[in-house]
Protein backbone atom coordinates (compact mmCIF):
# COMPACT_ATOMS: atom_id res chain seq x y z
CA UNK A 1 0.00 0.00 0.00
CA UNK A 2 2.55 2.32 1.24
CA UNK A 3 4.23 1.75 -2.46
CA UNK A 4 1.85 2.31 -4.34
CA UNK A 5 1.11 5.29 -2.73
CA UNK A 6 4.80 6.65 -2.93
CA UNK A 7 4.58 5.44 -6.77
CA UNK A 8 0.97 7.48 -7.15
CA UNK A 9 2.84 10.54 -5.27
CA UNK A 10 5.80 10.54 -7.28
CA UNK A 11 3.46 10.15 -10.84
CA UNK A 12 1.72 12.98 -9.65
CA UNK A 13 4.73 15.12 -8.58
CA UNK A 14 6.29 14.43 -12.09
CA UNK A 15 2.78 15.30 -13.93
CA UNK A 16 3.02 18.97 -11.91
CA UNK A 17 6.62 19.43 -12.64
CA UNK A 18 5.89 18.93 -16.28
CA UNK A 19 3.15 21.04 -16.44
CA UNK A 20 4.59 24.15 -14.36
CA UNK A 21 7.32 23.73 -17.42
CA UNK A 22 4.97 23.68 -20.36
CA UNK A 23 3.40 26.91 -18.61
CA UNK A 24 6.63 28.29 -18.27
CA UNK A 25 7.39 27.38 -21.87
CA UNK A 26 6.36 29.45 -25.37
CA UNK A 27 6.07 26.91 -28.10
CA UNK A 28 6.10 28.98 -31.66
CA UNK A 29 5.96 27.85 -35.18
CA UNK A 30 8.88 29.79 -37.14
CA UNK A 31 9.60 30.19 -40.62
CA UNK A 32 12.88 31.92 -41.44
CA UNK A 33 14.70 32.85 -44.86
CA UNK A 34 18.07 34.33 -45.74
CA UNK A 35 21.39 34.89 -47.29
CA UNK A 36 23.29 35.77 -45.05
CA UNK A 37 27.00 35.26 -46.22
CA UNK A 38 28.88 32.16 -45.73
CA UNK A 39 31.41 32.39 -42.36
CA UNK A 40 30.34 35.85 -41.65
CA UNK A 41 30.34 36.62 -38.01
CA UNK A 42 27.25 38.86 -36.74
CA UNK A 43 28.39 42.23 -36.30
CA UNK A 44 26.57 45.44 -34.99
CA UNK A 45 23.35 46.57 -35.61
CA UNK A 46 20.35 49.73 -35.19
CA UNK A 47 17.05 49.59 -35.11
CA UNK A 48 15.09 51.01 -38.05
CA UNK A 49 11.45 52.25 -37.00
CA UNK A 50 8.74 52.74 -39.83
CA UNK A 51 6.48 56.12 -39.90
CA UNK A 52 3.56 54.14 -38.09
CA UNK A 53 5.95 52.75 -35.47
CA UNK A 54 7.74 56.56 -35.18
CA UNK A 55 3.63 57.30 -33.93
CA UNK A 56 3.80 55.03 -30.54
CA UNK A 57 7.91 55.64 -29.78
CA UNK A 58 7.16 53.81 -25.95
CA UNK A 59 5.74 50.44 -27.51
CA UNK A 60 7.89 50.43 -30.19
CA UNK A 61 10.66 50.74 -27.43
CA UNK A 62 9.73 48.02 -25.54
CA UNK A 63 9.34 45.77 -28.77
CA UNK A 64 13.13 46.75 -29.24
CA UNK A 65 14.10 45.85 -25.71
CA UNK A 66 12.65 42.08 -26.73
CA UNK A 67 14.29 41.72 -29.67
CA UNK A 68 17.48 43.15 -28.28
CA UNK A 69 17.70 39.71 -26.08
CA UNK A 70 17.18 37.59 -29.46
CA UNK A 71 20.26 39.76 -31.41
CA UNK A 72 22.10 39.47 -28.66
CA UNK A 73 21.63 35.43 -28.33
CA UNK A 74 22.63 34.96 -32.12
CA UNK A 75 25.74 37.09 -31.53
CA UNK A 76 24.80 40.77 -32.47
CA UNK A 77 25.35 43.63 -30.51
CA UNK A 78 23.85 47.36 -30.49
CA UNK A 79 26.24 49.88 -32.75
CA UNK A 80 27.65 52.85 -31.24
CA UNK A 81 25.99 54.83 -33.82
CA UNK A 82 23.70 54.39 -36.94
CA UNK A 83 26.95 55.13 -39.45
CA UNK A 84 28.47 52.26 -37.48
CA UNK A 85 26.54 49.70 -38.09
CA UNK A 86 26.52 46.43 -40.02
CA UNK A 87 23.14 45.58 -40.36
CA UNK A 88 19.30 47.77 -40.13
CA UNK A 89 17.10 46.24 -38.44
CA UNK A 90 12.98 46.41 -38.83
CA UNK A 91 10.87 44.62 -36.38
CA UNK A 92 7.22 43.87 -36.09
CA UNK A 93 4.73 42.51 -33.40
CA UNK A 94 0.71 41.92 -33.54
CA UNK A 95 -1.69 40.84 -31.63
CA UNK A 96 -5.02 39.33 -32.87
CA UNK A 97 -8.33 38.83 -30.56
CA UNK A 98 -10.61 36.72 -31.88
CA UNK A 99 -14.05 34.57 -31.03
CA UNK A 100 -14.39 31.33 -32.48
CA UNK A 101 -17.47 29.75 -32.55
CA UNK A 102 -17.98 26.10 -31.35
CA UNK A 103 -18.85 24.84 -34.77
CA UNK A 104 -16.04 26.69 -36.56
CA UNK A 105 -13.48 24.24 -39.12
CA UNK A 106 -10.36 24.16 -37.49
CA UNK A 107 -8.93 23.53 -41.02
CA UNK A 108 -9.70 27.13 -41.48
CA UNK A 109 -7.95 27.85 -37.62
CA UNK A 110 -4.45 29.99 -38.52
CA UNK A 111 -2.96 28.72 -41.19
CA UNK A 112 -6.05 28.66 -43.63
CA UNK A 113 -8.14 31.96 -45.34
CA UNK A 114 -10.18 33.11 -43.30
CA UNK A 115 -13.77 32.75 -41.35
CA UNK A 116 -17.17 32.54 -43.16
CA UNK A 117 -18.50 35.64 -42.06
CA UNK A 118 -22.23 35.57 -42.37
CA UNK A 119 -24.33 38.93 -41.71
CA UNK A 120 -25.00 38.21 -38.24
CA UNK A 121 -21.15 39.21 -37.74
CA UNK A 122 -20.38 42.43 -36.49
CA UNK A 123 -17.05 44.44 -36.37
CA UNK A 124 -15.74 45.31 -32.97
CA UNK A 125 -12.41 47.15 -32.56
CA UNK A 126 -9.83 47.10 -29.97
CA UNK A 127 -8.05 49.84 -28.44
CA UNK A 128 -4.52 48.73 -28.76
CA UNK A 129 -4.75 45.81 -31.89
CA UNK A 130 -6.99 47.02 -34.10
CA UNK A 131 -10.74 45.68 -35.45
CA UNK A 132 -11.21 41.56 -34.48
CA UNK A 133 -15.21 39.85 -35.24
CA UNK A 134 -17.27 38.65 -32.66
CA UNK A 135 -20.63 37.05 -32.08
CA UNK A 136 -21.21 35.77 -28.81
CA UNK A 137 -19.24 36.40 -25.63
CA UNK A 138 -19.16 32.85 -24.46
CA UNK A 139 -17.40 31.53 -27.66
CA UNK A 140 -13.65 30.50 -26.91
CA UNK A 141 -11.36 33.55 -26.93
CA UNK A 142 -8.22 32.66 -28.92
CA UNK A 143 -5.34 34.81 -29.04
CA UNK A 144 -3.07 34.87 -31.81
CA UNK A 145 0.86 36.54 -32.06
CA UNK A 146 3.44 37.00 -34.49
CA UNK A 147 6.47 38.48 -34.43
CA UNK A 148 8.73 39.81 -37.90
CA UNK A 149 12.22 40.88 -37.88
CA UNK A 150 13.94 41.36 -41.73
CA UNK A 151 18.08 42.31 -41.22
CA UNK A 152 19.10 44.55 -43.96
CA UNK A 153 22.83 45.55 -44.92
CA UNK A 154 23.60 49.12 -44.15
CA UNK A 155 25.12 49.81 -46.98
CA UNK A 156 23.00 49.41 -50.15
CA UNK A 157 19.98 48.31 -48.17
CA UNK A 158 19.97 44.05 -49.65
CA UNK A 159 18.16 41.83 -47.10
CA UNK A 160 20.02 39.37 -45.70
CA UNK A 161 17.80 37.50 -43.19
CA UNK A 162 14.07 37.40 -42.23
CA UNK A 163 12.20 35.37 -39.53
CA UNK A 164 8.74 35.26 -38.58
CA UNK A 165 7.23 33.24 -34.94
CA UNK A 166 3.74 32.67 -34.59
CA UNK A 167 1.43 31.35 -31.57
CA UNK A 168 -1.63 31.64 -30.42
CA UNK A 169 -3.30 30.57 -27.03
CA UNK A 170 -6.47 31.56 -24.42
CA UNK A 171 -4.27 34.49 -23.23
CA UNK A 172 -2.99 37.55 -23.99
CA UNK A 173 0.82 37.22 -23.34
CA UNK A 174 2.98 39.59 -22.48
CA UNK A 175 6.49 40.95 -22.70
CA UNK A 176 8.20 38.17 -21.70
CA UNK A 177 5.94 36.33 -23.96
CA UNK A 178 7.33 38.44 -27.41
CA UNK A 179 10.52 37.98 -26.12
CA UNK A 180 10.66 34.18 -26.04
CA UNK A 181 8.92 34.46 -29.62
CA UNK A 182 11.71 36.75 -31.05
CA UNK A 183 14.05 34.77 -29.41
CA UNK A 184 12.20 31.61 -31.45
CA UNK A 185 12.75 33.86 -34.30
CA UNK A 186 16.35 34.14 -34.27
CA UNK A 187 17.43 30.76 -32.67
CA UNK A 188 18.84 29.07 -35.85
CA UNK A 189 20.60 32.22 -36.74
CA UNK A 190 22.07 32.18 -40.02
CA UNK A 191 20.46 29.03 -41.11
CA UNK A 192 17.14 28.93 -43.07
CA UNK A 193 13.75 27.01 -42.23
CA UNK A 194 13.45 26.16 -45.29
CA UNK A 195 10.55 24.54 -46.58
CA UNK A 196 7.44 25.04 -43.99
CA UNK A 197 7.43 26.55 -40.32
CA UNK A 198 8.84 24.70 -37.50
CA UNK A 199 8.10 24.25 -33.96
CA UNK A 200 10.75 25.65 -31.14
CA UNK A 201 10.14 25.96 -27.78
CA UNK A 202 11.65 28.84 -25.43
CA UNK A 203 11.85 29.31 -21.81
CA UNK A 204 10.21 32.06 -20.40
CA UNK A 205 12.94 34.45 -18.31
Amino acid sequence: MNRRFLGLAAAAAALLLAGCAAMNTVTSEVVSYGDWPAGRAPGSYVFERLPSQQARPERQAQLEAAAAKALAAAGFKPAASPAQADVIVQIGARITRTEIAPWDDPLWWRWGAGYWRSPAWRPLRSPYYGPYWSLRADWSTRYERSVAILLRERAGGTPVYEAHAQNDSATMGNDATLTAMFMAAMKDFPAPSGQGPRSVSVALE
